[in-house]
């Protein structure tokens, strides 16, 4: 399931930079987890920016849903291909956060 997870992040990071949709932002395809029977599968996104286009891009993408499935089923030969949901991931912007918090005592001790 890794593999299969990694080869779906990979195909939809492609063919998101390739969407024309004024919607979707700058957008990185951070995680896929594919149900083991391949029918379902969750689509984590970074959004760079603001709330407000983190759910336009969010629905950009829902949008344009059936053209990355079609795009999925061409370049990977998989039994099924999945139905795509598009989450937030909001691990990048935390991941920010802690490096400025660290970055914030660091300057304090010194």
């Amino acid at each position: 399931m890794r593999r299969v997870n990694e080869a779906v992040r990979q195909v939809l990071s492609e063919a998101v930079g390739e969407l024309k949709d004024p919607r979707i932002g700058f957008v990185t395809v951070t995680g896929v987890e594919t149900s083991p029977d391949l029918r379902h599968a969750r689509v984590f996104v970074s959004v760079l920016g603001s709330e407000q286009k983190q759910r336009q891009s969010l629905a950009g993408l829902e949008a344009a849903h059936g053209f990355l499935q079609g795009r999925l089923g061409r370049e990977l030969r998989l039994k099924r291909t999945p139905q795509l949901a598009f989450e937030y991931d909001p691990t990048v912007e935390r991941g920010v956060r802690m490096t400025q918090l660290i970055d914030e005592l660091a300057s304090k001790d010194e």
